[in-house]
């Protein structure tokens, strides 16, 4: 398991993080949107 000793588990979890933002980011708005929502 030296590969999973390697991984810096801190990259891995700021990515994802990044990742679920910039995905949630443009659905909360076209959400907003559909709803009528002033933005």
């Amino acid at each position: 398991m030296d590969f999973l000793s390697a991984i810096n588990f801190t990259v891995v979890f700021q990515l994802t993080t990044l990742a679920l933002v910039v995905i949630a980011g443009p659905v909360i708005v076209f959400v907003l949107f559909l709803r009528g929502g002033d933005l």
